[in-house]
C-alpha cells in the first residue's frame, strides 16, 4: 500500500514550486490563485526570494503547503492509500486527499501562520533537538525542570525528538540531557515553542477559524499527529487539528501504525527528503521516494 506523507516548516527552500509554475498550467493557476487569496505575492517570494525572507512563518508555512498541494493536484496518479503531515503537513495532506477544499486550507494555514507568530511574540520560546536518548529520557528530563516549561514536541524517529520551551527552560534542558548522554543537544533557530503549552494563543484562534471551515470525509485515512490512527470522520479530524498546537507532533508512532496497517511504500509530496530519512530510520524495510 502507498502512504503519501507532506512536510511540515523547515523544508523551504529558495526557488522551490518555480519548475511546477513554469512547467504545468494548473500549477501556474493555483499558485495565481494563492497571490489573489494571501493579498500578496507569495509565488515571487517562493521562486526568487531569500532564505531568510523563507523562513518568517507567515511565508514559510504557506509556501511549503503551496508547494506540497499543488505538487499533489499536478501529479496525475496520485492515488494515496493513506496520507500523514508532519506539524503543518497535516493541513497539506487534508487539502491533497479533498477533506478541505485549496483556498479554505490555504486560508487555515496563512491564519495559523499568524496565530502561532503572535503567540511567539506572547511568550518568547524556543525548541531543541535531542539526539540519541530514548524517548523515555527525554521526556523524564522535561518532567524534571518544574520551574520552566519544557515538553516533548516532535518525536521525529527512534533517537530524535524535539523538545520545546521557554528560553531558559530549554537552556536548562540542554544541559541535563547533555549530561544524561545525549549525543546533541540542539538550539534550533526557531522563533517559538510550537507544540507546547505556549502556543495557548494561538490553539484558540485556531479553533475558531476550523469551526468556521467547511470540512470533508477524506478520500483515505489520514494518520493525525496527536491520534497517530487512520482518521476519516470529519469531526475527529477537526478536534485533532486544534489539539495539535499544543500537542506533540507523533510522527514516529504514526509511521509505525501506517506501517502496521500495511503501507510499504512512502512517498513524500513536497519539498526536501526530511520525511524520506526520517521514515526510513522508523522501519528500514520502507520503500521512499519523493514526488
Amino acid at each position: 500500500m502507498k502512504a503519501y506523507v507532506f512536510p511540515g516548516q523547515g523544508a523551504q527552500f529558495p526557488g522551490m514550486g518555480k519548475d511546477l509554475y513554469e512547467s504545468n498550467e494548473e500549477a501556474k493557476r493555483l499558485f495565481e490563485q494563492a497571490n489573489e487569496i494571501l493579498g500578496f505575492n507569495i509565488s515571487e517570494i517562493m521562486f526568487n526570494g531569500t532564505a531568510d525572507e523563507l523562513k518568517q512563518t507567515n511565508v514559510t508555512q504557506p509556501a511549503v503547503f503551496l508547494h506540497s498541494v499543488i505538487l499533489a493536484k499536478t501529479t496525475p496518479d496520485f492515488k494515496p492509500d493513506m496520507a500523514a503531515g508532519h506539524s503543518l503537513g497535516e493541513l497539506s495532506a487534508l487539502v491533497a486527499v479533498d477533506a478541505l477544499s485549496f483556498e479554505d486550507g490555504l486560508n487555515l494555514v496563512y491564519q495559523r501562520a499568524l496565530a502561532m507568530q503572535e503567540a511567539c511574540e506572547i511568550n518568547p520560546s524556543t525548541m531543541a533537538a535531542i539526539l540519541g536518548l530514548e524517548d523515555a529520557k527525554v521526556e523524564e528530563l522535561c518532567a524534571s525542570i518544574e520551574e520552566e516549561t519544557v515538553v516533548a514536541a516532535n518525536y521525529n524517529c527512534p533517537g530524535q525528538l524535539v523538545i520545546s520551551g521557554s528560553n531558559k527552560g530549554i537552556e536548562i534542558a540542554c544541559e541535563i540531557a547533555k549530561e544524561a548522554g545525549a549525543k546533541r543537544a540542539l538550539p534550533l533557530p526557531v522563533g517559538g515553542a510550537f507544540h507546547s503549552p505556549l502556543m495557548e494563543p494561538a490553539r484558540e484562534k485556531l479553533e475558531k477559524a476550523i469551526a468556521a471551515t467547511s470540512f470533508k470525509t477524506p478520500s483515505c485515512p489520514v494518520y493525525q499527529n496527536v491520534s497517530t490512527k487512520g482518521e476519516t470522520e470529519v469531526e475527529t479530524i477537526k478536534k485533532n487539528l486544534i489539539a495539535q498546537l499544543t500537542a506533540p507532533v507523533k510522527w514516529t508512532q504514526s509511521v509505525q501504525n501506517m506501517v502496521a496497517d500495511g503501507a510499504t511504500e512512502f512517498v513524500e509530496c513536497g519539498p526536501g527528503k526530511v520525511l524520506q530519512g526520517l521514515v526510513k530510520k522508523i522501519h528500514r524495510e520502507a520503500e521512499v521516494s519523493g514526488l
